[in-house]
């Protein structure tokens, strides 16, 4: 069995990156938590930088208004970027930490501030240039033997720096950007590693950064029409449900995080579960986004 295969996550993951912009009262987090659960949306993507460090805490109050609610939802956070912030005042520099000390010190941050005793998946944020693979191996296998973290993976890695730490813990998720206006994903080794290692990666920034819906970008124009025309011959989908869609064709049955703050955006992706899309349909919006036929 890979690690993977042990790790379960809702078809879409709800992103709370922007938590904080989106100025909601603990009672409107929960609704939004709880919007999110009612739309089969269970699993909650953070880091511990987000919004300042603040977001973890802002979540973890909310839950704290119904504490039986962590029972029904799972919870992933990163861990491994050092910002300099007045939350963190020994951090000097922006900065890369993937030490057991730094990793164990985010993870206790992080269970206080979203008022948990575990994570069900924590991943390294970005790649550390000193990581020491055996001592971050044993980091992962005491935070799990603890009961602390259940699931262990990265986000934004390369393959060779993937498959070295795999090699020494076996991960269970890799968290990359891909969207249908940002592609190296596809062809740069990374979902092939994904397919290899049978790991069912976790998307961010499906949407583009909400590049699809701007205008004056010639190339997010082509795909924007596509996806729109693609939207009326299923069933007049939006142009976002089609772009959650497209994702979700690629073979290695990804997860896509959506991170809208409104119950539509919320809906927008869990509608992208219901469309099939054709290879030929995959290759048109990727033939718009490439500028190109396939050679």
């Amino acid at each position: 069995m890979s690690a993977s295969e042990s790790l379960t996550l809702s078809p879409i993951v709800a992103g709370c990156w922007r938590m904080a912009e989106w100025k909601l009262d603990a009672a409107g987090r929960l609704r939004w938590i709880a919007q999110a659960v009612e739309l089969g949306i269970d699993s909650f993507d953070h880091a511990d930088i987000y919004g300042d460090y603040s977001v973890e805490a802002l979540f973890g109050e909310a839950l704290a208004l119904q504490p039986g609610l962590r029972q029904r939802i799972r919870l992933v956070s990163k861990c491994g970027i050092k910002l300099t912030s007045a939350q963190r005042p020994t951090h000097a520099i922006k900065s890369y930490d993937s030490s057991r000390a730094h990793v164990l010190a985010s993870v206790e941050h992080s269970l206080r501030a979203l008022r948990t005793d575990y994570l069900d998946l924590l991943l390294i944020h970005r790649p550390d240039l000193l990581m020491d693979a055996d001592e971050l191996a044993a980091t992962f296998a005491q935070l799990k033997a603890a009961g602390k973290v259940l699931h262990v993976g990265v986000s934004n890695h390369t393959p060779a720096q993937l498959a070295l730490l795999h090699a020494r813990h076996p991960l269970a998720t890799h968290q990359v950007e891909l969207s249908p206006l940002h592609l190296p994903p596809l062809d740069d080794g990374t979902l092939e590693q994904c397919q290899a290692l049978r790991l069912r990666p976790m998307l961010w920034s499906p949407l583009a950064g909400g590049r699809l819906f701007g205008g004056g970008d010639e190339r997010a124009e082509r795909v924007r029409a596509v996806l729109a025309d693609l939207g009326r011959r299923h069933g007049g989908a939006s142009v976002a449900t089609m772009a959650y869609a497209w994702l979700l064709r690629h073979p290695t049955r990804p997860w896509p995080i959506t991170g809208s703050g409104r119950e539509q955006g919320l809906r927008d992706a869990v509608d992208a579960l219901r469309i099939e899309l054709s290879a030929q349909d995959w290759y048109e919006v990727w033939q718009a986004s490439a500028g190109r036929e396939v050679a």
